[in-house]
């Protein structure tokens, strides 16, 4: 009994901590990272993508993306702190030291940038490199405290993951790996600015410039208006150059619509529920919209 009782009293806190390691990640995020990266690989072929690319190349951006993600928990522990969507977090909340977040971030990144280098092709490796400095360094440490346009500018690294999966497939970056690409940039700004509309004061109380801390809600709710219908128009390019085909474009402009309609009744009857409701319809609109990319796809063949 006390053996038991012990090995409970041990392992209990290797759980804790591994779970705080794991909340580092922010997996919610890597696993929408992992979604799209994983469909621009089986974009980039009509038939199947060799396992060891598919499993180290998954692996690889998947571990780079969790180390970015850390990296940015340890240079936004403060603004954390001071904000209740937040507050949770490991290093806030002490469970964790900066020099531990380091060391993980490290070992992590650096074990995904060799799986992508082995077992995959050096385009991969780079790209994915480039894509943790554009996040970790650019958009963390640069843009998100100096400009609310952070998220238009630090778009382009989270919108990378299609190219990666493309790249690790190809070895190449094609007009069509740049669609997707294009598809997510377009997709971040509404899909960010809704969810700050109803964070505004926890952004205000940080100290960080977004765009309805700094130019209003009403000037927000425009803006995400007008990129939800550019989102729109970019939405219908993989079917303007034949890339994807009728299901394709029918889902396209289905999912669209829905989103386009979230955004009028932002702009013109606003509500936080509201707001609330179009963050996480975003979520469901960019998963859809891939996956209806990817049934198109094999529809096709």
């Amino acid at each position: 009994m006390s053996s038991e009782l012990l090995g409970n009293s041990t392992l209990r806190p290797l759980l804790r901590r591994a779970r705080s390691f794991y909340a580092l990640t922010k997996p919610r995020v890597v696993s929408l990272i992992v979604f799209t990266a994983v469909i621009g690989m089986l974009l980039a072929t009509p038939g199947m993508v060799p396992l060891q690319v598919l499993l180290a190349g998954t692996a690889g951006i998947a571990l780079v993306a969790g180390a970015a993600a850390a990296v940015n928990c340890l240079v936004e522990r403060k603004i954390d702190a001071r904000m209740r969507r937040t507050d949770w977090r490991p290093l806030p909340r002490g469970e964790l030291t900066p020099t531990e977040t380091v060391v993980f971030a490290g070992a992590v990144g650096g074990f995904g940038l060799w799986l992508l280098v082995h077992f995959v092709n050096a385009l991969t490796m780079w790209l994915t490199l480039a894509t943790f400095v554009g996040y970790a360094v650019v958009y963390t440490v640069v843009l998100k405290p100096l400009t609310p346009q952070n998220i238009v500018i630090g778009g382009a690294s989270g919108a990378m993951p299609p190219v990666l999966g493309w790249a690790a497939v190809t070895g190449e970056v094609t007009t069509e790996a740049l669609l997707l690409f294009l598809i997510i940039f377009a997709w971040t700004p509404p899909h960010f600015w809704s969810l700050a509309l109803y964070r505004t004061e926890d952004y205000a109380r940080a100290g960080v410039p977004m765009l309805p801390v700094t130019h209003g809600s009403d000037y927000t709710r425009l803006q995400v208006l007008l990129y939800t219908l550019i989102l729109f128009g970019v939405s219908l390019l993989p079917y303007a150059v034949r890339m994807s085909g009728w299901p394709y474009l029918c889902a396209a402009a289905a999912l669209g619509l829905v989103y386009i309609g979230y955004a009028l009744r932002i702009h013109a009857a606003y509500s936080d529920r509201l707001a609330r409701s179009c963050f996480r319809y975003s979520i469901v609109y960019l998963a859809a919209l891939f996956a209806a990319l990817l049934i198109d796809h094999y529809l096709a063949l």
